[in-house]
């Protein structure tokens, strides 16, 4: 069985009007399934396409140093 894991995912957002960056924070199989996320709520949140959205960085982070509440609780709530 395979074991959750937290990755930060940073990127860059380019649009014709309007260019940002960003830096989410998912839970995922592997850094694939974590980049999948990332478009998944970015598309419905925000409205960006997948070509609209350049991904810079995945990593794996640990317990400490996630910084969104909710991701840390259901974290800590696993072990």
């Amino acid at each position: 069985m395979s074991k959750v894991r937290v990755y930060r995912v940073i990127g860059k957002i380019i649009k014709p009007n309007f260019q940002t960056t960003f830096q989410k924070e998912v839970r995922a199989l592997n850094p694939e399934n974590a980049v999948e996320k990332v478009y998944n709520i970015l598309g419905s949140k925000h409205r960006v396409k997948r070509f609209q959205i350049k991904i810079g960085e995945v990593k794996e982070i640990n317990l400490e140093d996630i910084k969104d509440p909710i991701i840390r609780q259901l974290t800590q709530g696993e072990g």
